[in-house]
């Protein structure tokens, strides 16, 4: 059994008045991929962003390769070694394919300010647009640029938002192939967010399933059936 690296426990999230995130409890285990589905709004990348520290949770327990995880800031968290890729890639237009990469080492000792070689093996096609702006990338590339942005900061858990969205078929299946390479590798937890049944069903190791922010049905890949996950997706 993999270890687990992230254990969450009772999670809360507000946004002013408004409860997001109702006691949610999840664990995700080095060499696995944990799969959070459900329709839109119910909290998902709520979830992702309390991880992350994007956005701080209200209450619950948040344990992070065996420490205690308080009130702490998204950089803070980075350089623990937690890497999110929002939806929507968030890629910054006027800088180049290599100064978005290299924007990664701002949570990394300058010893480590350097793009492995390993980046370009995931994602052959950024070698070739280093020079090339990040927004006359296609939707796919940025989407490959953002991923390979967060793998940059050498992290032990990556938090993927919705990596399918507006991307065509064939940057899709290349990027399910990184994302179970990662898996293979043995060294990082992943959490992926996806509302792409097929893409997250092949890929994934454990489920959470959310409803109106709370757990609707979770589990490993073994012990819940693909008709009983999809039917826990659908409206």
């Amino acid at each position: 059994m993999a270890a687990d690296l992230l254990h969450l426990e009772n999670l809360t999230l507000h946004y002013g008045g408004s409860q997001i995130l109702n006691g949610v409890d999840m664990t995700a285990a080095v060499g696995e991929v944990t799969c959070v589905m459900g329709t839109n709004g119910v909290g998902k990348t709520s979830l992702l962003k309390a991880i992350s520290g994007t956005h701080p949770r209200s209450g619950g327990s948040y344990t992070l390769d065996g420490e205690d995880i308080g009130k702490t800031s998204a950089h803070a968290l980075a350089q623990k070694g937690v890497a999110y890729v929002p939806q929507g890639r968030e890629i910054f237009p006027f800088l180049t394919v290599r100064e978005n990469l290299e924007t990664g080492f701002a949570c990394l000792p300058r010893d480590q300010h350097h793009l492995p070689d390993e980046i370009f093996d995931l994602f052959p096609i950024l070698k070739d647009f280093l020079s090339r702006r990040g927004g006359d990338l296609s939707g796919g590339q940025q989407q490959q640029l953002a991923i390979a942005r967060a793998l940059i900061t050498r992290p032990k858990l990556l938090l993927l938002d919705e990596p399918t969205e507006g991307i065509q078929p064939n940057i899709i299946k290349q990027i399910g192939e990184v994302i179970g390479q990662l898996r293979t590798r043995g060294d990082m937890a992943i959490v992926l967010v996806e509302q792409f049944f097929d893409f997250a069903f092949d890929l994934g190791d454990r489920f959470l399933v959310l409803e109106r922010g709370a757990e609707k049905l979770s589990g490993r890949a073994g012990d819940i059936e693909r008709d009983r996950l999809h039917a826990a997706v659908s409206v």
